[in-house]
């Protein structure tokens, strides 16, 4: 694979960052972040499937997303959107909802770069309430859902690209 998404999370640090480079022009992959249709098509686990409940994506906006398992399990996440700065930006907060009590909440914050050959650097750095909420997160198996989500969006691309 020509692009690998790479995760740091510093020992002791509340926070853990995302970067990955895509062969997609930054208002594309922006968009793919941003339209429901094209969420749905790369967003989550590869054996799961994804379910927009709701997805105000603008300023002042709010989502919910269902990832469910083929047996039917069903794992939410929610967030409110805090800015949309198309193409450059999307701050939000995010929430599974499946932990014992509400609160654990992560600050997200994506920037979108235009590389040259209409390429792009996708950035994310999630800011964590704690050190042992952002080690739970990393302790979850995210990792292998944001690689598998990202092959996923490589695959949206080239067929968007044809």
């Amino acid at each position: 694979m020509k692009n690998q998404t790479k995760i740091v999370a510093e020992k002791g640090v509340q926070e853990l960052f995302i970067t990955r480079e895509f062969e997609a022009p930054r208002e594309l992959v922006f968009q793919a972040f941003n339209e429901p249709e094209l969420l749905v098509q790369w967003l989550g686990v590869c054996d799961m499937t994804m379910r927009i409940d709701h997805l105000d994506s603008r300023t002042g906006g709010s989502y919910r997303f269902v990832n469910c398992t083929a047996t039917g399990q069903e794992f939410s996440f929610n967030g409110v959107i805090h800015d949309v700065t198309a193409p450059e930006r999307i701050i939000r907060t995010f929430e599974f909802e499946g932990l014992p009590e509400r609160g654990h909440v992560s600050l997200e914050t994506a920037t979108f770069d235009a590389l040259p050959n209409n390429r792009t650097k996708l950035t994310i750095q999630a800011v964590f309430k704690s050190v042992a909420d952002r080690d739970g997160m990393v302790a979850s198996g995210m990792e292998n859902g944001v690689v598998d989500s990202h092959g996923q969006l490589d695959k949206l691309f080239e067929k968007l690209l044809k």
